[in-house]
C-alpha cells in the first residue's frame, strides 16, 4: 500500500486541539485495494482530528459520487455517496483494533494511517441494490429494460375450468376472518 503514503497522519508534533485533513478520493485509490466494482469516484473527505492529552477524537465525514452499474438495467451511472464515521484513537501496549469505533496504537508508535478507515466507509455506504434514477422514475429506455418488459408475467383472469373445489376453500377463510 505504498500509494496510500498521503494517508499518514503524523499527530505527535500537532497541537491539543482541532485539525482538519481533506482527501479527494478517485479511481485510484480503489486500485490500490484491488476493488475493481467502482468504475469511477469522486468523493471528498473530511477528516476532523481532535487530538487531546490522552486521546484522539477523528470524525470522517465523506460526500461525492461513484460510477457503478444499475443492477436492473446493467447502464453505468453516478450513485450519490454520503456518509460518516467516529473513531477514537487510544494508545496502549500493543496495536488492538478489535472494537470498530476505537482504536489502540502502541505508545510507541507517533503516524495512523486512515486509508484503510476511509476505504471502509465508502465501500460500506453504497447501497446492496443500485438503481439507476431513469429506472426509478421509468424514463430509462434500454434494451434490457425492454427484455425484462416483454418478459413480465402477466395476470391472466379467466372463469373457464375452474375447479368448484377451490372456491369452496377460498369461502372457509373468508368465513375464517369474520
Amino acid at each position: 500500500m505504498k500509494d496510500l503514503k498521503q494517508f499518514n497522519i503524523q499527530y505527535v508534533g500537532l497541537k491539543e486541539e482541532s485539525h482538519l485533513f481533506e482527501y479527494q478520493i478517485g479511481k485510484t485509490f480503489f486500485d490500490a485495494y484491488n476493488f475493481d466494482e467502482f468504475f469511477d469516484a469522486n468523493i471528498n473527505v473530511a477528516l476532523t482530528l481532535e487530538k487531546k492529552n490522552t486521546l484522539l477524537n477523528l470524525s470522517f465525514n465523506a460526500q461525492g459520487t461513484i460510477n457503478v452499474l444499475c443492477d436492473v438495467s446493467g447502464e453505468p451511472f453516478d450513485q450519490e455517496i454520503e456518509t460518516e464515521l467516529q473513531l477514537i484513537v487510544k494508545f496502549g501496549e500493543e496495536f488492538n483494533d478489535d472494537n470498530e469505533e476505537i482504536l489502540i496504537l502502541p505508545y510507541s508508535e507517533f503516524q495512523l494511517n486512515v486509508a484503510q478507515y476511509i476505504y471502509e466507509m465508502i465501500v460500506l455506504s453504497v447501497p446492496t441494490k443500485r438503481v439507476h434514477p431513469k429506472v426509478l422514475d421509468g424514463s430509462m429506455e434500454s434494451e434490457a429494460l425492454k427484455k425484462l418488459e416483454k418478459l413480465r408475467v402477466k395476470e391472466v383472469k379467466t372463469t373457464e375450468n375452474v375447479d368448484p373445489r377451490w372456491d369452496k376453500l377460498k369461502s372457509l377463510i373468508t368465513e375464517k376472518k369474520t
